[in-house]
């Protein structure tokens, strides 16, 4: 009778149930359990294994460039990162109010590394992700233009809770690639989130946006309720490097 209904279980896809179930029969405490008990603890088994499979595609849908979190954060006091601050974004209150995240910062210092703890930190809170390299991006939305599929990529990131904008700024944009970020900005504005890194401070990015008009607009919307960190010190891959040494 068991076995029948761990197969039962198997090809229902209650996966997390099936494993609860068939190692409590094989470990003989079957009989610590009240039959509410029982039903409960099979409940929460399959409850965490999908919760678990949402967050394993959430992360994997959002194709990060590199694995990243929270708690290897390092709060060095030269770095000028406040714990408190990034803790408080790591609850994603920033998601819920569609408010931004701008990290700049020289090269090395972890903000590609900060911003892709903070997505991860949606995937795991339930929101959907996507990381982009900038210049990828804009590269890839030039080819959509040209083969027709243009509105459905910005139509797939507009259904994203939190973009992740990593290296903006690395080159100035051309005419084109100015009208494609409006777009996006302006799709997101009040409707999600952006991440944005960059080696640029903040207030180099009228420069690298070009055109006086489109650069107020895309600002006045990316900057305005954002949340700004301005990450200092010496290049955290060259410490590493140091430290193997």
């Amino acid at each position: 009778m068991n076995e029948i209904t761990t197969t039962k279980m198997k090809q229902m896809k209650l996966y997390g149930m099936h494993n609860a179930f068939k190692t409590a029969i094989e470990s003989g405490k079957t009989d610590h359990y009240t039959l509410d008990q029982f039903i409960a603890m099979l409940i929460d088994a399959e409850w965490d294994e999908r919760h678990n499979r949402r967050i394993e595609r959430s992360i994997k849908n959002a194709r990060f460039h590199y694995k990243s979190n929270i708690e290897n954060i390092n709060f060095d006091a030269s770095r000028n990162l406040d714990r408190n601050v990034v803790l408080r974004l790591a609850a994603c209150d920033f998601v819920e109010k569609n408010q931004n995240v701008l990290i700049t910062g020289s090269t090395g210092v972890g903000k590609s590394f900060l911003g892709t703890a903070l997505g991860y930190q949606a995937c795991i809170q339930g929101y959907k992700v996507s990381y982009y390299n900038t210049s990828k991006l804009f590269a890839k939305l030039k080819m959509a233009k040209a083969d027709g599929s243009y509105l459905r990529e910005l139509a797939k990131m507009e259904r994203q809770d939190v973009i992740i904008l990593d290296d903006f700024g690395l080159q100035a944009l051309d005419s084109q690639n100015r009208i494609t970020l409006l777009e996006i900005i302006e799709d997101r504005h009040n409707n999600g989130s952006i991440i944005v890194t960059s080696q640029i401070p903040v207030q180099g990015w009228y420069d690298i946006i070009g055109e006086k008009t489109i650069a107020d607009a895309i600002l006045d919307r990316l900057i305005h309720q954002s949340h700004r960190i301005e990450l200092q010190g010496e290049s955290m891959r060259k410490k590493r490097g140091i430290n193997k040494e």
